[in-house]
C-alpha cells in the first residue's frame, strides 16, 4: 500500500462506524495530513477493490466506508440510528446465492447483504428520572 493509502486505513481503523469521504478527509486534515479529497477518494476505491474496507450505500445514496475487522467473506447488522456495526457470518446467505445462481444458469456467484436495524441500546426506551 502507499502511504497515503495506509494513512487513509489507519484512519477507518480508528473508527468504529461507517465514514464517509469527507468524514474521513476532514478528520485527517484536522490532525494535520496534507492530503486532498480527490486522493482519499481514490485511497478509499483502492482499499474496497482490496478486500480492506466495507462500503454501504446510504439511503441518500452516499457510500460510506468502514476498516474490515476480518478477512473472511461477511455480512454486517447496521444500526440505523447510531451507526453501529457488527461484521456477522451468513453461511445460510451463501448456499442460498449459490443455489439461487445455479438454478439459474450463472456461475462465479458473488454477493453483498446488509441488514438494517435499531441496536439494543438505541432500542432501549431512555428513563427521566
Amino acid at each position: 500500500m502507499t502511504t497515503r493509502r495506509d494513512a487513509v486505513h489507519d484512519t477507518l481503523r480508528g473508527s468504529s462506524g461507517f465514514r464517509s469521504a469527507q468524514d474521513v478527509y476532514a478528520e485527517m486534515r484536522l490532525h494535520g495530513a496534507k492530503i486532498g479529497l480527490t486522493t482519499v477518494y481514490r485511497a478509499l476505491q483502492a482499499l474496497a477493490d482490496g478486500g480492506k474496507v466495507d462500503v454501504l450505500r446510504t439511503d441518500e445514496g452516499e457510500s460510506v466506508y468502514r476498516a474490515c475487522a476480518t478477512d473472511a467473506h461477511h455480512h454486517h447488522l447496521v444500526c440505523r440510528k447510531c451507526g453501529r456495526t457488527v461484521e456477522v457470518a451468513g453461511p445460510a446467505v451463501e448456499r442460498w446465492a449459490e443455489m439461487v445462481g445455479s438454478e439459474h444458469g450463472f456461475t462465479e456467484i458473488t454477493h453483498t447483504v446488509e441488514v438494517f436495524g435499531t441496536c439494543s441500546s438505541c432500542s432501549t426506551p431512555s428513563r427521566t428520572v
